[in-house]
């Protein structure tokens, strides 16, 4: 008889390599063909709603790494709470309108060809391309194994989604908070529109700053002493491109300015801040004070354009500050947000001579036709040659870009429908509801807040061709343009039936009116369209009505947004005001919120630095659950980091997680728990102990997925595997798993441990690995009860498991195990021992110790410490004392381990009697 055939090697069909990109395809398929996503919803018809509505994602091309971190954290959250027992459907979604797929249809037919086409088939043009890449991302988001309901996601150009959006303009309109005006927005004139907040990106930029002479030519004031020596109001402004259109010069009306001598241009005194003078002194060659005032006492002066003639008046403001320039600040009520407030009070004219090209008009005729920022080094020339230009400077400053073409911005005044956010209270009550929004984490809370309270009205309209149309109309006769309740829900019933392409086509306008509707400026009812469209932040931010209650109820709101952290700015932002517009609450309970993704050395991931690692590429080389892996194991809240090295050390932690189930299937081959399991009272000490260790790591997996906080997981399953369970329970389990009698009670236990392990395992990581957890459900074999770990519960270890005397106790335990093994390896590398298994280890312990080892015994010790023998000593004056000296007896053939009994049996004298029994009960 071989030894080796008599023992109990373990042996299992699940392979040591996961070939993760072969198997997760097929795994797919079966997912698919067997309809578990719908499964896991019917398993939970009954239970509380748990819904994470899906931000869409923009449908122009294939994902990209950050789509793929958004997708798993997601789909990580989805599949643990319908584990945790809650019916948690998650419907994905698109945004299909927008600027970026009008210009990707553009740059592939021409300009000229767009114009010449018509609005009606630009659009098709559009939709076809988003759908398009709709398909190819949802086949790029399916291979990562996100469940969903990819059969009915919803798109923003759907009818009855463009229906949903009428009808959310509609309430706009009935709530009383939407006008026309024209006013200063953020223009972009390559892309010929007008931009959202969240569409604007700042950027450091170069430009000339300029300090320029404004005459005070009316009534002075305090400056009548000096007013023969042609006082001047010194301004300082970065954009000298505004200064055609200047109309006011503002000052704070409580901060003390002074009248200064100055060598400047043409060397007349200068009004700057008083607290400006000092630093103002060199550029300015400002000397002697003449005179002190406070702002408001220039309030209603009169000064003289640089240039042109026209007057500019003296006016006060409290956006007027001291961070920089003279404390006196050029005002162009046409081209900034504070200069339009305050020209407003003041009812000047919102005078802005610039195109929808960024060119000068002809109002402008120095400069007619010629762009604004190519134009400042001639303004600066101009005003030199009048002598205004009092001093310049080259700065870097940080300026506004588009967000799509990267071009600087042009903030000018044009005719747009705007939300207000003061009128009927939006801004206050949008604040009240970020108050009550669990916001992770939790400075999220600040920064929206921030945005909401300093945001300026919300511009809805847009100059472009691919959206939703604003509901407006024109009248002929008068000119007044309106909006009416009546024709939203006309439009939003037509909408539904037809799209939203039919408010472009020519001739369908009349089917859109309401019956009787007219102008209600002159009752006139030749009536046109408006040709604009509505914000596609408002398209993105209305999904919780066109989606959440059209999907669950007029009254379901969202557990759970999550998206990066820019979305503060964008669409948990448009949301937020949208919903509070319409329901006076927030769409959401909670907003989660990731980082940036960055690469190995923390720099942003980009084509041109060839630092982009793919999606695709990562499921390719090493599997969708490797990519799942690294979602989990970083701390998204912050930036996320990924490269090679990050992944290899994955691919290291994906295989100690993969062996740790190989080891523990492969030794449950002839196991039937129904029958085979030991009950916990009855098992092996170290076993229970396992099991209390298994417990207490599938609540604190638990627990950290119940917060989101998913790198906690993968730390605890790490630490698990590699700790607990390899270094310590795996490696001295072995000589019973493999030795005892196969049928054994100390043997049934180890196995009993092993089963429920591999068990909770699975369970644990199958949110966050479901192709693996999947393979190894299914390694155990039909005693699971189901075909599928996804479609049970998360596990809840009972709680005789959990011992916290049995816990205290072990873990002293491991302490003196580290004590014997550091004195094994020192005997080891002093030649005394070869194996740990050569030696017998004499411990001496005394007090609480000496309880606790006893309980355990001599032989169980032994086991313990992967020794031959322990004795249990008196204690001396050291405690413990340990003593490695050579094992007794001699080496059984069979086990390894040293026994005075290995040859009293002359049919296997080179057995021990323990090995001995196993095997005459085998023969």
């Amino acid at each position: 008889m071989e030894y080796k055939d008599t023992l109990n090697l373990p042996s299992t069909d699940f392979p040591m390599r996961g070939n993760l990109p072969k198997r997760e395809p097929a795994r797919l398929e079966a997912w698919h063909k067997a309809g578990l996503y719908q499964r896991m919803l019917e398993l939970r018809a009954s239970a509380p709603l748990f819904l994470l509505h899906d931000g869409p994602p923009y449908a122009n091309g294939h994902i990209h790494a950050g789509h793929a971190l958004n997708k798993v954290l997601k789909d990580i959250i989805i599949k643990y709470r319908s584990m945790a027992g809650y019916r948690a459907p998650y419907r994905p979604g698109w945004d299909c309108h927008g600027l970026p797929i009008e210009l990707e249809v553009e740059k592939a037919i021409g300009r000229r060809a767009k114009l010449e086409m018509g609005i009606v088939e630009v659009r098709r043009k559009c939709r076809e391309l988003a759908e398009r890449f709709v398909g190819v991302q949802r086949e790029e988001f399916q291979r990562l194994g996100v469940f969903g309901d990819w059969d009915s996601p919803y798109l923003t150009t759907d009818h009855a989604y463009e229906a949903a959006e009428a009808a959310e303009f509609g309430r706009m309109v009935a709530g009383g908070g939407l006008y026309r005006s024209r006013k200063p927005v953020s223009w972009c004139a390559s892309c010929r529109t007008a931009l959202a907040e969240a569409e604007v990106e700042y950027e450091d930029r170069g430009s000339t700053s300029v300090y320029v002479a404004f005459d005070i030519v009316g009534p002075s004031g305090p400056l009548d002493a000096i007013a023969d020596r042609k006082p001047a109001i010194a301004i300082w402004t970065t954009t000298p491109w505004t200064l055609p259109a200047n109309l006011a010069v503002a000052l704070h009306p409580d901060l003390d300015y002074s009248v200064v001598e100055s060598s400047a241009g043409q060397a007349r005194p200068l009004v700057v801040a008083s607290a400006m003078v000092e630093g103002l002194a060199e550029p300015l060659g400002l000397g002697r004070v003449l005179a002190g005032f406070k702002g408001r006492e220039l309030e209603g002066m009169t000064a003289r354009h640089p240039w042109l003639d026209r007057s500019s008046l003296v006016v006060v403001g409290d956006h007027v500050t001291l961070e920089a320039g003279t404390g006196c600040v050029h005002t162009a009520p046409g081209h900034g947000d504070d200069d339009f407030t305050v020209g407003r009070r003041y009812g000047l004219d919102v005078y802005a001579p610039v195109d929808d090209d960024g060119r000068f008009t002809d109002e402008v005729a120095e400069f007619a036709g010629r762009g604004v920022f190519e134009s400042d080094p001639d303004i600066i020339a101009l005003l030199d040659a009048k002598g205004r230009l009092l001093a310049s400077e080259d700065i870097v400053h940080s300026y506004p870009h588009c967000w799509r073409c990267k071009d600087p911005v042009v903030f000018r005044a044009t005719e747009q429908w705007f939300v207000s956010m003061d009128s009927g209270d939006l801004r206050r009550r949008a604040l009240e509801g970020i108050d009550a929004v669990e916001w992770i984490p939790a400075w999220g809370r600040e920064r929206i807040r921030g945005m909401i309270e300093a945001r300026p009205d919300w511009c809805l309209s847009r100059q472009r061709s691919w959206g939703v149309p604003v509901l407006a109309l024109h009248c002929a006769g008068c000119g007044e343009a309106f909006v009416s309740e009546e024709l939203a829900a006309r439009a939003a019933d037509l909408f539904g039936r037809e799209g939203s392409d039919l408010w472009f086509v020519d001739g369908e306008l009349e089917r859109l009116l309401p019956p009787g509707l007219s102008c209600p400026a002159c009752g006139g009812t030749a009536l046109d369209r408006d040709r604009d469209i509505l914000d596609v932040w408002f398209d993105s931010g209305i999904s919780f009505a066109a989606v959440t209650e059209a999907d669950h109820g007029p009254d379901t709101v969202a557990d759970l947004y999550l998206e990066g952290s820019d979305q503060h700015r964008g669409w948990f932002h448009s949301a937020l005001l949208a919903s509070t517009v319409t329901r006076g609450r927030p769409p959401y309970k909670a907003v989660l919120t990731h980082g940036f993704l960055l690469d190995g050395e923390g720099r942003k991931m980009s084509k041109s630095l060839g630092n982009v690692i793919s999606p695709q590429d990562i499921v390719k080389r090493y599997g969708a659950d490797i990519l799942r892996l690294w979602v989990a194991s970083e701390d998204y809240r912050d930036d996320v980091s990924l490269s090679e090295e990050i992944l290899a050390r994955l691919a290291d932690s994906y295989r100690r997680v993969r062996n740790t189930a190989r080891n523990a299937l492969g030794n449950l081959r002839d196991f039937d728990p129904a029958s085979d399991a030991v009950a916990a009272g009855d098992m092996v000490e170290l076993d229970r102990w396992v099991l209390s260790e298994l417990a207490d790591f599938a609540a604190r997996c638990g627990r950290a997925y119940d917060a989101y906080e998913f790198h906690v997981v993968y730390h605890a399953l790490n630490n698990f595997c590699s700790v607990e369970l390899s270094s310590l329970y795996y490696d001295i389990v072995k000589d019973r798993l493999y030795c005892s009698a196969r049928a054994s009670r100390e043997r049934r236990s180890a196995q009993t441990a092993m089963y429920e392990i591999v068990r909770v395992l699975a369970g644990v990581i199958a949110p966050v690995m479901p192709f693996t957890a999947e393979e190894i459900w299914e390694s155990i074999g039909p005693s699971t009860g189901t075909d599928s770990v996804l479609l049970t519960d998360f596990p809840a270890p009972p709680g005789e498991w959990s011992d916290a005397s049995r816990t205290a106790r072990w873990r002293r335990i491991w302490e003196i195990r580290q004590q014997v093994t550091r004195c094994l390896e020192e005997a080891r590398k002093a030649g005394a021992i070869g194996h740990s298994l050569d030696a017998c280890v004499k411990l001496a312990v005394g007090g609480e110790d000496a309880v606790v080892l006893a309980g355990v015994g001599a032989d169980e010790l032994a086991t313990l410490f992967i020794v031959s023998q322990v004795e249990l000593l008196e204690p001396g004056e050291t405690v413990p004392e340990v003593e490695v000296a050579p094992a007794y007896g001699a080496k059984c053939s069979r086990c390894w381990n040293y026994h005075e009994t290995v040859g009293e049996h002359a049919d296997h004298p080179e057995a021990c009697s323990r090995c001995y029994g196993v095997m005459a009960a085998m023969s």
